[in-house]
């Protein structure tokens, strides 16, 4: 069993967090052949509603050129469609297909499955994730100040 970082570095510490519950949400998606990267285009499109590219990519945690060389591939392997953006020509929205809304479905139960388990095993009653996007928040806020409503 990996050892548990001893470091009181919240960097460090969310660090390893992250680093092992990507490997556990790797293994489990590996189970419908999908990557990880693949799964977070399909999560965020997988509302229907279509999304520009940047969107995903701030989504995705990818930089823009990285994720056009995977959509090209989604689009390859019939996960993913692009259409022109009625309001703005310029842009192009991503779309499910059919076979991609199969697999989002499909990953999906699994990924919430497991994360379930993760989460249970922790006794987390969505306190986890909450405190996290307030992190999320304040990290972003300039130094030496808080954003309201991220205190307590």
């Amino acid at each position: 069993m990996p050892s548990v970082p001893s470091s009181p570095d919240l960097a460090h510490l969310l660090g390893h967090a992250e680093r092992r519950i990507v490997q556990r949400l790797s293994a489990v998606l590996a189970e419908e052949d999908c990557t990880v990267e693949e799964w977070r285009v399909l999560s965020i499109v997988g509302d229907s509603q279509g999304r520009p590219m940047s969107e995903i990519a701030d989504h995705a945690l990818m930089p823009a050129p990285s994720l056009t060389k995977l959509v090209d591939r989604m689009v390859a392997d019939n996960l993913v469609h692009r259409r022109p953006d009625p309001h703005d020509r310029r842009r192009v929205l991503l779309y499910l297909t059919a076979r991609g809304d199969d697999l989002h479905r499909r990953a999906a139960h699994r990924v919430a499955a497991d994360q379930a388990r993760l989460l249970d095993a922790v006794d987390d009653d969505g306190a986890l994730a909450r405190l996290l996007s307030r992190l999320t928040v304040a990290a972003g806020a300039p130094s030496g100040s808080v954003p309201s409503g991220t205190r307590g």
